[in-house]
């Protein structure tokens, strides 16, 4: 076990012209695992299930991931009591318990903590700045007793360089909402600002694990199949190894992933960087690097894929016939202070849902 305090920092890996490997995203996976409501996607888990969130910690870690992200996107008291849900533990008792997971799991490798913070409802149902601040200061203060290494900014917004004078942000990036390929040309965009504005910075990227070309200005919120029939979209291992090389070809030192990626998807990133890092995490020691394993089949067809080129260029099909490439996403233009994002204590109410159905069957 390594001692926190014996390992650099992430400005000094990031200086040091390191490549940092994040992790993936905990909301969905845990969803899926039955510890994470769709809906609220509150993290209650870290305190009802911290075996489950230790676990995926764990996971990730052996995939590869530099940094483990406390469990606490949308640990805020103002969400944990949004339209009706009722918990048995507060936001100061998730916040800890999330902190706490992280920092073990970190300790048993070189990993660093990061606390993980995102906007709020306050927010966007048009809250005061003194409120909207007050809400971030609890959970901060939380951070801050729990000495996590860094703090990850999510979900906010667009105006970087104004934002980074405000606040010195020392890593800015994409993450969440959108696929690989549009967070990597985005962050080229913003290192170009940037860069132009004179200033410094080093890059990341944490985007979906989803293909998203047909997503609207919210990106995959605003997809049909958003949150239960993404499947189809999800990126394999092999886009995986594109993403990690043109994020790195890009100048972007911090890769990791959001919302959908598995710790198989960590592992490709780090495979794919293995010579720019140095090594390959423990994961692939039962993972054959571009499908080298498949010599062991007992199939002679399925041998015939141990190879690289076989699987850079395949095009994988669905296998659902009837259904298409691309969806149209929805676009009711709702945003910060619009009425039917205002946060309430009390559930949705029938009426409430009776209109949002309206609203849908006759296109917004």
């Amino acid at each position: 076990m390594a001692p926190a305090g014996e390992k650099k920092n992430i400005l000094k890996r990031l200086d040091a012209g390191e490549v940092v490997i994040g992790d993936g995203g905990f909301v969905f996976a845990l969803e899926k695992r039955g510890y994470v409501k769709a809906g609220p996607w509150t993290p209650e888990a870290a305190a009802e299930h911290p075996e489950a969130v230790r676990q995926l910690h764990r996971e990730f870690l052996r995939a590869g991931s530099n940094v483990m992200q406390t469990f606490t996107f949308y640990a805020s008291d103002d969400k944990l009591e949004n339209r009706g849900q009722t918990l048995s533990f507060t936001g100061r008792q998730i916040n800890e318990a999330a902190c706490d997971l992280a920092r073990e799991v970190a300790n048993e490798g070189d990993a660093l903590v990061a606390g993980g913070v995102s906007q709020t409802p306050a927010y966007l149902s048009g809250k005061t700045e003194e409120e909207v601040k007050a809400i971030f200061i609890k959970q901060i203060d939380v951070f801050v007793q729990k000495n996590v290494d860094f703090l990850i900014a999510e979900w906010y917004g667009p105006d970087i360089l104004n934002s980074m004078h405000a606040v010195c942000a020392d890593i800015v990036g994409i993450n969440c909402h959108f696929d690989p390929e549009t967070c990597v040309k985005t962050v080229k965009l913003m290192k170009e600002g940037v860069e132009k504005a004179g200033l410094k910075a080093h890059y990341m990227s944490q985007p979906l694990a989803f293909h998203t070309p047909d997503c609207g200005c919210q990106g995959f919120i605003d997809l049909p199949e958003f949150p239960f029939g993404l499947e189809p979209r999800i990126l394999t291992r092999m886009d995986m190894h594109k993403y990690a090389r043109e994020a790195y070809n890009a100048g972007i030192r911090y890769i990791g992933g959001c919302c959908g990626f598995e710790p198989y998807h960590i592992r490709a990133l780090a495979e794919e960087l293995e010579a720019e890092r140095g090594c390959l995490p423990a994961g692939s020691e039962k993972h054959g690097s571009w499908g080298s394993g498949l010599s062991l089949h007992t199939k002679p067809w399925v041998r015939a894929r141990a190879r690289r080129d076989y699987w850079e260029k395949l095009k994988p099909a669905s296998g659902r016939p009837f259904c298409p490439s691309m969806s149209t996403p929805d676009s009711w233009g709702v945003t910060k202070g619009h009425a039917d994002l205002m946060q309430q204590k009390e559930a949705t109410s029938k009426e409430q849902l009776e209109a949002l159905f309206d609203k849908a069957s006759q296109g917004h």
